[in-house]
């Protein structure tokens, strides 16, 4: 991005490129913009159809130019959780833990997620956006840096999981679902606590995980589980078709 590289993440989105069949990328804007810093910005959304824009922290001055200089519009408001890791938790007897994972269909069966930015923009969900997070758990199969947390139930056949990997000091939640038919039966937080288990013995401080402000049942999840809110930040979606 050249001189405001430090402002602005900018990178093109080949995965999303490939899968939707539109061009594609990703802005994080890290701090407010100044008016030439959003100029600058601005030339390379040209060369995309579409472009993800990530507002940290849902700053008012970003969102202003947003609105005023472009048709995006905001599809989502991610808000981030942390939970810092002071002690090893019992690990649930229920519940294994699997690195590389040989694919498995009764946990993409299991993944049906009700909020997604995928599906609630129109031109996403007309290009298999519904698809999107089963495909991310099929990427992640026998992946040496990605992790499954497994919950079975009594007849052997797995009920939840949560699909987790490493960056730096943290362990971060990708993706946790528990099937619609046990929902009541405390198998998510058998899930996080397995999770916050091998992440202190790996030597992680905290664990982190995001989830859309509509989503009221996973917000309460977190914060039952002892997570803090520490992120807020806004999406919005650009189309040049």
């Amino acid at each position: 991005m050249g001189n405001i590289g430090d402002v602005v993440t900018f990178n093109e989105l080949k995965w999303d490129t490939d899968f939707f069949g539109v061009n594609s990328a990703k802005a994080i804007l890290h701090r407010p913009l100044t008016s030439n810093e959003w100029n600058e910005l601005k030339a390379r959304f040209e060369d995309f159809q579409f472009i993800s824009i990530e507002n940290k922290n849902s700053e008012s001055i970003n969102a202003q130019m947003i609105g005023k200089d472009t048709t995006a519009f905001l599809v989502d408001v991610n808000i981030q959780f942390m939970k810092k890791l002071v002690g090893p938790k019992e690990l649930p007897k229920n519940v294994t833990i699997h690195q590389s994972l040989k694919r498995n269909d009764q946990i993409t069966e299991i993944a049906d997620f009700q909020f997604s930015k995928f599906t609630e923009d129109s031109e996403l969900a007309k290009r298999d956006g519904d698809q999107v997070y089963r495909q991310w758990l099929i990427n992640a199969f026998e992946k040496p840096d990605k992790f499954y947390a497994l919950s079975k139930g009594e007849n052997g056949d797995i009920n939840g999981f949560v699909l987790y990997s490493y960056s730096d000091n943290a362990c971060v939640i990708e993706l946790i679902a528990v099937s619609q038919k046990e929902t009541k039966g405390g198998i998510g937080t058998s899930l996080f606590k397995a999770v916050e288990n091998v992440a202190y013995k790996r030597g992680c401080s905290e664990i982190r995980v995001g989830t859309q402000v509509r989503n009221m049942g996973a917000i309460n999840f977190y914060h039952k589980v002892g997570c803090k809110q520490v992120g807020c930040h806004q999406v919005y979606h650009l189309w040049s078709l």
